[in-house]
């Protein structure tokens, strides 16, 4: 494997390129009219414009991407997560053209990436499940019959997707039949699928994932557990490794059902099988992501294991060079999405142009993003900016530096989720580790965040930032009209 194109944008694009670079392998980007300035494209070997900034003209076109491919010599493509990571048809095609497809089987994606066929194949092997129908239902007579045995609160869920998208809480029986045509509307439009499902609604549910890895040759071991209760929308926040309140016991049993559910898919490279726990410590299984997540580098620090470079080495058929046994919890880890939000304003997204971009540095502080001063948010895709991430000997030494690299943390021209963030890590409730995916519902108001104070210092920053950034951009003999400089690499252009 000599060179690997990346089929994905922003941070995730540029941390695969940087691994694959520290094994010897070339990189091609492939990205859209929007993104012709960022990081990833001139972080690449070789870098082609494949079509306007929307996704569906873009970054999901796989004929364009599979076209690079050959006209490059291309031996593998890395799909990143999102857009076609979890696409199976697409998976078919890379292969079919004699690429390899650097993830698990399209065999497998098709029996996890379907939240019915996940529970179906996971509840042979006796893992435990949320109490709910067995199957999709479309008759709303039928789900009202299940819902009176399953109980009241309950959800009804997508059965394709994910990222909170049609999923409806239900807590009387009266609204089933409004909140089950809302659920499937927006799966159809989200996920071209209409098919839902009832699920039971857990009491005071943590949402905790196991991360995987396996081989081509039978070996499978978890990498321990990741904590993504702190949530909006049903997205995630902030993350941690590992969780406070599993026991190892219950880290073991966790771990073991995980693993079940990967063989019985026949699963090979990184993957996730996620959880809900409730407030008795019961765990059920919830689906399985077929692809890297995003807060991996969680998972990274506290076993000093590269995903990426583990996900290229089984996809050259090599066998883990480690055991279940050989993998230990060193310290713990924290992450937080820098998202272009607004977070008193019901973290709507938010965009504009980095006046003033600085990141933290420092032992056991790392950042993953694409951008740097003077770039623009674009608004065509998901408004993270990066992943911010720490590591500690322990949960309290990892917050505490946390919190100051939120502080070193300057962003000017955009609303972010970074003073949310700093709210969420000094309260009580997630000091305690007595926190569950109710969080922002029972302890944050829009108050919290807009002191005069805030306001004040913003407002300074702003103008120190846009006097610096003009007087970069005058003084810059190499910079465009807009004050970002031109890039040096050799674009190709697909036609």
């Amino acid at each position: 494997m000599k060179k690997i194109l990346v089929a994905n944008r922003g941070e995730i694009a540029l941390r695969v390129m940087r691994s694959a670079r520290e094994m010897g392998i070339k990189t091609v980007a492939v990205f859209s009219e929007a993104d012709r300035n960022a990081l990833f494209v001139r972080y690449a070997d070789e870098a082609v414009c494949i079509g306007p900034p929307p996704s569906s003209q873009s970054y999901l076109r796989g004929d364009k991407i599979i076209e690079v491919c050959r006209q490059l010599n291309v031996d593998a493509i890395h799909p990143g997560y999102g857009f076609l990571s979890e696409n199976a048809d697409f998976a078919r095609k890379v292969r079919a053209a004699g690429l390899i497809f650097i993830g698990p089987s399209p065999e497998s994606m098709d029996m996890m990436g379907d939240k019915l066929s996940a529970k179906a194949t996971a509840k042979k092997f006796k893992v435990p499940m949320i109490p709910g129908s067995d199957g999709a239902i479309s008759d709303v007579n039928e789900a009202i019959k299940v819902a009176r045995e399953v109980g009241f609160p309950l959800l009804i869920k997508a059965s394709a997707g994910g990222g909170g998208k049609g999923m409806r809480l239900v807590e009387r029986e009266e609204d089933i039949e409004e909140q089950m045509k809302l659920a499937v509307s927006e799966a159809i439009s989200a996920f071209g699928n209409g098919a839902v499902f009832i699920e039971r609604y857990a009491s005071g549910p943590r949402h905790i994932e196991i991360q995987l890895l396996a081989d081509n040759h039978g070996n499978c071991v978890y990498l321990f557990e990741r904590e993504c209760s702190i949530q909006r929308r049903h997205q995630k926040v902030i993350e941690e490794a590992p969780s406070c309140v599993l026991t190892p016991e219950l880290r073991e049993a966790m771990g073991k059902c995980a693993v079940d559910v990967a063989k019985a898919c026949n699963y090979s490279g990184a993957g996730t099988v996620e959880f809900l726990v409730d407030d008795k410590l019961n765990f059920y299984f919830l689906e399985m992501n077929t692809r890297l997540q995003v807060e991996h580098p969680v998972s990274e620090f506290i076993t000093g294991l590269d995903l990426v470079k583990e996900q290229i080495k089984v996809a050259r058929n090599e066998k883990l060079s480690f055991t279940q046994q050989d993998l230990k919890i060193n310290g713990h880890a924290l992450e937080v999405r820098v998202c272009a939000e607004d977070p008193a304003n019901n973290f709507l997204p938010d965009i504009g142009k980095l006046l003033v971009y600085k990141t933290p540095s420092g032992p056991g502080v790392r950042v993953d993003d694409s951008f740097e001063e003077g770039m623009d948010i674009p608004i065509y895709y998901d408004p993270m900016i990066s992943k911010l991430i720490v590591h500690g000997k322990n949960r309290t030494e990892a917050i505490e530096k946390m919190l100051r690299a939120i502080d070193d943390y300057r962003i000017v021209g955009v609303e972010t989720t970074l003073e949310f963030c700093k709210f969420v890590l000094n309260h009580e409730a997630f000091v305690s580790g007595k926190f569950d995916t109710g969080f922002i519902k029972k302890h944050f108001t829009p108050d919290v965040l807009t002191t005069p104070q805030n306001m004040e210092l913003e407002e300074v920053a702003v103008l120190a930032g846009i006097l610096a950034f003009n007087d970069s951009a005058t003084k810059s003999g190499s910079a465009s009209a807009d004050g970002v400089k031109k890039s040096k690499w050799k674009e190709n252009r697909l036609n």
